[in-house]
């Protein structure tokens, strides 16, 4: 049977990396989705930059150590980056996906098979100063105790409209057109909004007596998924999501949404099989 592995928010923890490699070595699945955030927090590299980065030291060696092992085995990598990933890191992703290491596919559809993969890492305004990959959500609403997308700070250069006024549903649109879903794998970063995927521990907190939302996900991917029902959705971003609900997945008409965020030290590992997403599992490693 068909295994793909899903992971998220790794946020450049070395036993995490070392746990998920592990896996694939054991396990050899034919797919693995890394849904952002991903690298360490609040570090990053430039060209000027004297020891290797992070990309290359942990990501580059050890996927190249992977596939020289495994040779014709070695699976489809596909990846994204997250809120806490600068920006400025896609210049190493492109060369690590020349070696044929990956697939960044930010903005992209990968065909594999019988499925259409596509990557978005966007996610609506975030009480973070890091704005690379926020966007407005429907509208230039911005929650209480939440930094607009054009106030923080970015590690590339953008225009000011495109930052005024780029939605995520303006992208998603963008990104699906007309397209055929119904055999669609969708990786976000963010979650879709008021769901067991997005709930975070804000409860009972207020700011100027007005209380705070304690669903923080994307109302653009909620929608984008009662309209157009892709197959499957992933998901991370809200680190204590499961721990809350007690739930890491859910069912939205006939799309099976995941979840890989975690708020403890292991690695959260979703495992599916994309013709049957309703035996999909979750473990801690």
């Amino acid at each position: 049977m068909s295994q793909w592995i899903f992971v998220s928010d790794l946020h450049g923890y070395l036993s995490r990396y070392q746990k998920l490699f592990q896996v694939i070595l054991a396990e050899r699945p034919e797919v693995v989705l890394l849904g952002g955030d991903i690298l360490p927090n609040g570090v990053y590299y430039t060209q000027d930059t004297p020891e290797k980065s992070f990309i290359h030291s942990v990501l580059q060696d050890g996927f190249e150590s992977i596939k020289e092992i495994l040779s014709f085995a070695y699976p489809k990598i596909l990846l994204i980056l997250g809120n806490d990933d600068p920006r400025v890191e896609e210049i190493e992703l492109a060369e690590g996906e020349s070696l044929g290491l990956w697939n960044y596919i930010h903005l992209r559809k990968i065909e594999y098979g019988d499925f259409s993969v596509y990557g978005y890492a966007c996610v609506p305004p975030t009480p973070f100063a890091l704005k690379d990959w926020e966007r407005y959500d429907v509208s230039r609403f911005v929650d209480p105790g939440c930094i607009s997308p054009e106030e923080g700070w970015r590690s590339v250069p953008v225009s000011p409209n495109d930052i005024r006024y780029t939605t995520i549903q303006a992208d998603l649109d963008l990104l699906i057109n007309d397209s055929d879903l119904s055999r669609a794998i969708f990786l976000f970063h963010a979650p879709p909004h008021y769901t067991f995927l997005d709930r975070v521990a804000l409860d009972g907190r207020t700011i100027d007596t007005v209380p705070l939302d304690v669903h923080a996900g994307s109302i653009a991917i909620r929608r984008f998924i009662e309209k157009r029902q892709p197959l499957i959705t992933l998901h991370g971003h809200i680190h204590e999501s499961t721990r809350l609900t007690g739930s890491w997945c859910e069912h939205i008409g006939r799309t099976w949404s995941y979840s890989a965020a975690h708020d403890s030290d292991e690695l959260a590992l979703v495992r599916f099989n994309p013709t049957e997403p309703e035996k999909a599992t979750r473990s801690l490693i």
